[in-house]
């Protein structure tokens, strides 16, 4: 008996996680699911010109005391912004080895005889480093937002699996997530002993457990791509692109990818053979996990993601228990209100009921900061809660739910107001998609084939509630005459699904004077139920 219970503890501990790919002429989508809640969204144009992580040989186009920053040319059509603070404590190596391979006097890759230069200052300017025209080698740091260009760093790191090389450097660090400490200390000996002279190395979290044979196979394989960067420097002339970071899909897969990874699904041949490949190198155990998807059905819709997108891309998100969430973005920050909304409480007082809306309020927040990719300040105004160990509570199982979060991120507890800042780190832009649709009923063309996917899920939200309160009672469903035969269509209808789901019969009725998306309850006695 305690096997079992010990079995489905271990069980309920593992997420799963399945990787769902939409492939077009024009463009990959990805949709990450983690317990069937859709968790993030990637999207890729396929003639992207670059992809954060890649590296460039640019040109100083021009120097600004003012911002201590400089725009360097790196082949876009905006040019790219280098701060001061980006340029790394070992810009002049950097700019020595950039010159000697781009010379032909630099004879090999590797730094095992290479002398540093003494490092910049942090307070310097950027004027006293660089000047303008010069070639410098460049990594993109985060992609284009509004109206700036791309971001950069002098920092290179060249990322694996289980480990990221930084030349010019000698440090040797692990994870923080790696918590246990004689693990930390076997990855550093290790790395220590295997790591190239003048090549410092960060150990990532899927380190852990590794043996000598496999983190000593990935670090060759990224000296190679260091390797392919000297080699392309030779008499390059800038802007040029040296070394393209993986594909968004590959570079998913290299951060992503766990033991509990339960499938992959793509709806393009090449990509499958493609994504086999690179597993094959990298977990040979999961390439049997990526299925081909051949129906004629597409498959954000076969998987539900494309329902889960319509509810929870629009200015509201609500919860399973009718609580909801607020979110705007203003030009400084986002901000997110939580509301009980048509919650029904199940605790007897006012303090226990907010505490348990926050609680949950917490962990949609989390799903959505990584959902939209909200990067920058973000501020939530929970309801309020009297009690100090409730308010340490919500701040630290808001910490917890956000652990997933590859994002670097900073919570603070919430204030005396009730408010709490999260700053995260912003790479990209934050996504956002129009969940509106034209209503029949206002100066719309009438040209809705069906009901809304939103008026649906709001229905039978409404209807879990009712059965929750009174699991006997009989139901009517009153709806627009359009509505009404959307949900009787087919076969297996709606009103069919709803009877094998509650094992009740809801009766529907219709009302030609109703609006298009309004709809009413009522009771066995014609008696209205509000909620």
């Amino acid at each position: 008996m305690p096997f079992i219970k010990t079995k489905t503890i271990i069980k309920r501990l593992i997420l799963e996680k399945e990787l769902i790919i939409n492939s077009t002429p024009t463009e990959v989508e990805i949709a990450l699911v983690e317990e069937k809640r859709l968790t993030e969204l990637h999207t890729q144009k396929t003639n992207s010109k670059f992809t954060v992580g890649d590296i460039f040989l640019g040109k100083i186009k021009k120097l600004i005391p003012g911002l201590n920053a400089a725009f360097v040319d790196i082949g876009y059509d905006k040019d790219a912004f280098l701060h001061y603070t980006d340029l790394g404590p070992k810009l002049r190596s950097l700019v020595k080895y950039t010159n000697g391979a781009t010379s032909g006097s630099m004879q090999t890759h590797k730094l095992d005889n290479f002398k540093f230069e003494p490092e910049i200052i942090k307070t310097g300017k950027i004027d006293q480093v660089l000047d303008k025209h010069q070639p410098i080698l460049v990594q993109i740091l985060k992609e284009p937002i509004s109206t700036k260009g791309p971001r950069l760093s002098c920092e290179m790191t060249i990322p694996g699996r289980y480990t990221v090389l930084t030349p010019f450097s000698n440090v040797v660090a692990v994870s923080k997530k790696v918590s246990n400490p004689e693990e930390r200390s076997r990855l550093l000996r290790l790395v220590e002993s295997i790591r190239p002279k003048n090549f410092g190395v960060i150990v990532r979290t899927a380190a852990e457990g590794k043996g000598t044979a496999e983190l000593h196979e990935e670090m060759a394989m990224l000296q190679e791509k260091w390797e392919l960067i000297y080699k392309q420097l030779n008499k390059a002339k800038p802007p040029k692109k040296l070394l393209s970071e993986l594909d968004k899909t590959s570079s998913i897969l290299r951060d992503l990818m766990t033991d509990n990874f339960s499938k992959i699904v793509v709806n393009d041949k090449d990509m499958q053979f493609s994504i086999k490949n690179y597993l094959s190198t990298l977990e040979p155990d999961m390439v049997k996990n990526v299925q081909f998807y051949s129906s004629s059905k597409p498959i954000f819709e076969s998987f539900g993601i494309s329902k889960q997108i319509k509810s929870s891309f629009g200015k509201t998100a609500t919860m399973s228990s009718g609580a909801y969430l607020v979110i705007e973005q203003t030009e400084a920050m986002h901000v997110i209100d939580v509301n009980s909304g048509q919650r029904v409480g199940s605790h007897s007082n006012q303090e226990n009921n907010a505490f348990a809306v926050n609680m949950e309020s917490a962990k949609e927040i989390a799903r959505q900061l990584r959902l939209r990719d909200i990067g920058g300040i973000i501020m939530i105004d929970f309801i309020d809660v009297k009690k100090q160990e409730n308010k340490r509570s919500i701040h630290q199982y808001m910490k917890d739910c956000m652990k997933n979060d590859r994002a670097q991120h900073t919570i603070l507890p919430l204030s005396k107001f009730g408010l709490m800042a999260i700053t995260r780190q912003r790479v990209r832009p934050a996504i956002t998609m129009d969940t509106t649709e034209t209503c029949p009923s206002c100066n719309g063309d009438g040209k809705i084939s069906t009901p809304s996917i939103l008026l649906t899920e709001k229905i039978e939200r409404e209807m879990n509630l009712i059965y929750n309160q009174s699991p006997s009672r009989k139901l009517e469903l009153t709806v627009h005459p359009y509505v009404l035969a959307y949900l009787k269509k087919g076969l297996k209808s709606i009103q069919v699904e709803w009877f094998m789901k509650y094992k009740k019969w809801i009766k529907l009725k219709s009302n030609s004077n109703y609006s298009f998306l309004e709809y009413h309850f009522f009771d066995e006695n014609n008696d209205e139920i509000r909620l």
